[in-house]
């Protein structure tokens, strides 16, 4: 009617629900674990570079390596030698992870054989941002073979030989002769020998 009252509306008050479960603080396990990643993150990005794996892909095999290591903590596996632990697993995840790209990139290049062609070049902005000394020693660390572009790269993270070995399983002296080879070519191309 024009000009009455509305009728009072009725409003339900629900009881505020409070969960029972205080909030955890993350535990002394996952404090370690997050404090390698801290660690070792930038390096292993590096590391699985060397297989040609960046971007996305690089930072999922650097999680799945972390997210391994706190399995493997957590069941109380090894704690000896864990920095060569990671690199193992991150060398076995980017092996893993470089075929399933190489089956990715095999596919779309039946696909679309012209676009798989132009995404190899190399844009100039890319070209210029080395010196040419840098360029130069860089293509000598890029053709070294395999293993002994991976010795080298692990080397260079400040891992020992016998880490080097047990994570590429290989011999000590295998590492050895490849960082010794690796090495002379570096120079050469440097013009130090």
């Amino acid at each position: 009617m024009p000009g009455s009252q509305p009728d009072s509306i009725e409003v339900q008050v629900l009881p505020l629900v409070v969960s029972a479960r205080p909030v955890q603080r993350p535990s002394d396990l996952e404090l370690e674990v997050v404090a390698l990643f801290d660690q070792y993150r930038t390096r292993l990005l590096a590391y699985v570079s060397a297989f040609g794996i960046t971007g996305h892909d690089g930072e999922d095999v650097v999680q799945e390596v972390f997210l391994s290591l706190f399995c493997h903590l957590r069941l109380g596996k090894s704690r000896r030698s864990l920095r060569g632990w990671i690199f193992r697993v991150a060398h076995n995840l980017a092996l893993k992870q470089r075929h399933a790209n190489q089956r990715q990139r095999a596919r779309t290049d039946a696909e679309h054989p012209m676009e798989s062609a132009q995404d190899q070049e190399l844009n100039p902005e890319e070209q210029l941002l080395s010196v040419q000394r840098q360029r130069r020693l860089l293509s000598v660390v890029n053709t070294l073979p395999e293993r002994d572009r991976l010795c080298f790269c692990l080397r260079a993270e400040g891992l020992r030989y016998r880490e080097i070995a047990k994570t590429l399983d290989i011999s000590l002296g295998s590492v050895s002769e490849s960082l010794a080879r690796s090495l002379a070519r570096l120079m050469r191309a440097d013009g130090m020998e």
